[in-house]
C-alpha cells in the first residue's frame, strides 16, 4: 500500500445504510464471540510484541509473519469497534479473519516498514507515546460528578444510538467525529506497538476516508446479523 500523507496508518468507515433502529441494543451480545476471541489474540500481541522488540534491536526490523499478525488483530479490532459500541456504523457482522476485507465497512492498512530504529523501540511505545496517551485519555474518558468516569467517544456514540431509535439516521457529524477519534486511536495503537517508527499526528482527521482520498460512499443494505438462540 502507499502510505497516506504523514502517516503509515490507513484506517477507512463507511457508513452503511439503511441501518436497523433496534439491532444496536443487542449488539454487545453479539459481539461476545469476537470479544472473548479479541482476548486471545490481544494476549497474544503482548507477546509478539516483546519478541519483535528484541528482533528490532539485533537487526532493525521487524519479522513479516509477526508484523501480519499484529496488522490483523489490530484491523479485526476495528471491523468490532465498527459493529458495536466504537461506531455502531454497520448492521453487517464482522468476519472472523485477521486478513482484510475489502468490501467490509471499515477497513485497516498498516504500511510495512523498511528498517526501525533501535533506540526508538525502547522508548516510543511508553515514553514518546505519552502526550498522545493524555490526549486520547481525554476522549475516552472525564470525570462525572459521583467520581466515575464517562467515556467521550461512548456517549457520542449513545447518541447515535438514540438517534436511530427515534429517526432511522445517523447523524452525519457524529459519523465524522466518532471516526476522526478512531483514526487517532489506531494511529497511535500502531506506533506503539512497534509497527513504525513515524510518529502518529496530532490532528483529528475526520470523515470515512483519510485526508487527500475519496469518500466512500453509502454502502448497501447491510447483511442481517446472525440469529441467536
Amino acid at each position: 500500500m502507499t502510505p497516506t500523507l504523514d502517516t503509515p496508518v490507513r484506517l477507512t468507515a463507511r457508513l452503511d445504510t439503511p441501518l436497523s433502529r433496534w439491532l444496536w441494543l443487542v449488539k454487545w451480545l453479539l459481539a461476545i464471540p469476537h470479544v472473548i476471541v479479541l482476548v486471545f489474540l490481544w494476549l497474544a500481541v503482548l507477546v509478539v510484541s516483546i519478541v519483535a522488540l528484541v528482533a528490532v534491536l539485533i537487526n532493525r526490523r521487524y519479522p513479516d509473519a509477526l508484523f501480519d499478525f499484529v496488522v490483523g488483530v489490530l484491523r479485526w479490532s476495528w471491523r468490532v469497534t465498527w459493529y458495536a459500541y466504537g461506531g455502531l456504523g454497520t448492521d453487517r457482522y464482522p468476519p472472523f479473519t485477521l486478513a482484510e476485507v475489502p468490501d467490509y465497512p471499515a477497513t485497516l492498512e498498516v504500511a510495512r516498514p523498511g528498517e526501525l530504529s533501535r533506540g526508538l523501540v525502547l522508548v516510543k511505545w511508553w515514553l514518546l507515546a505519552i502526550p498522545h496517551y493524555l490526549v486520547l485519555a481525554v476522549f475516552a474518558g472525564s470525570s462525572t460528578a459521583d467520581g466515575g468516569t464517562i467515556g467521550l467517544t461512548g456517549l457520542l456514540v449513545l447518541f447515535v444510538g438514540i438517534a436511530l431509535l427515534f429517526t432511522g439516521h445517523y447523524p452525519r457529524g457524529l459519523f465524522e467525529l466518532i471516526v476522526g477519534v478512531q483514526r487517532w486511536v489506531y494511529r497511535v495503537a500502531a506506533y506503539a506497538l512497534l509497527l513504525t517508527d513515524a510518529y502518529p499526528p496530532f490532528r483529528l482527521d475526520q470523515g470515512g476516508a483519510e485526508p487527500g482520498e475519496p469518500v466512500p460512499g453509502p454502502g448497501p443494505t447491510p447483511v442481517a446479523a446472525p440469529r441467536t438462540g
